[in-house]
């Protein structure tokens, strides 16, 4: 019945809530272990629309409940407007993601080269780009031959950091005749299809709970429709 279907809805809001939540903190913290390589802070606005709204669908699921809009044609009007507004938070997600992903490769080159020439073993850059190469299995911007061309490998007898080399390798010193115990495929392409991945995945999932959303609210909207074309006394479970 009407009521049934109204409970529905608020319980997939409640759920799509939570997962929007968890789906905004996994690209902001996907992102946010790069943070020293991305210029562009836009390409946060997606999980920063997500989250909130994801957290407004958790309540209103949480503490919505179907007696209190069996009555209310105000109320059921008012959770109809909520979801619609979901709606289009969702769709705004949505573009500012196709938008900026598109982005982030043009974005990266520039940055990293700037990060990657203030790298002298100590700086905060440094813990970043060690970060990078450790957990992506990289040296280098486009190769380890961009290494060349920085202070740091002249400063220390011409050698790429140790982040550079395979696995645990305690054999590894750095030098470039070693180029079997070193990583040679660069950073950028990696990091540019990591965060490429993690933004795809957010958008599949937002694509996918903004087209539930529309179906929901259009089943709301028929039972709108039915409860304003009723008796203003006669109760919406009837």
């Amino acid at each position: 019945n009407d009521c049934t279907c109204i409970l529905s809805e608020m319980d997939s809001t409640m759920a799509a809530g939570g997962s929007l939540v968890y789906v905004g903190s996994y690209v902001i913290k996907s992102y946010s272990n790069f943070d020293n390589f991305l210029q562009d802070k836009y390409t946060f606005i997606p999980a920063g629309i997500i989250i909130p709204v994801g957290v407004v669908m958790f309540i209103i699921g949480t503490v919505g409940c179907c007696a209190t809009l069996r009555e209310s044609k105000v109320g059921l009007s008012f959770f109809l407007l909520v979801i619609l507004a979901i709606f289009a938070a969702e769709v705004t997600a949505l573009v500012f993601g196709f938008r900026y992903q598109s982005r982030i490769k043009g974005n990266l080159e520039q940055s990293m080269s700037d990060v990657f020439m203030k790298y002298d073993g100590e700086n905060s850059d440094t813990r970043a780009v060690d970060y990078l190469q450790s957990q992506l299995q990289c040296c280098g911007v486009q190769t380890y031959l961009n290494w060349t061309t920085t202070p740091w490998f002249k400063s220390i007898n011409n050698a790429v950091p140790i982040s550079c080399c395979k696995g645990n390798n305690t054999q590894c010193t750095g030098k470039l005749d070693q180029l079997d115990l070193l990583n040679t495929r660069g950073c950028e392409g990696t990091l540019v299809q990591l965060l490429q991945d993690v933004m795809s995945y957010a958008m599949l999932l937002i694509l996918g709970f903004a087209i539930t959303k529309f179906f929901g609210t259009l089943s709301v909207c028929v039972i709108t429709c039915k409860i304003v074309s009723r008796s203003g006394y006669e109760p919406l479970h009837a």
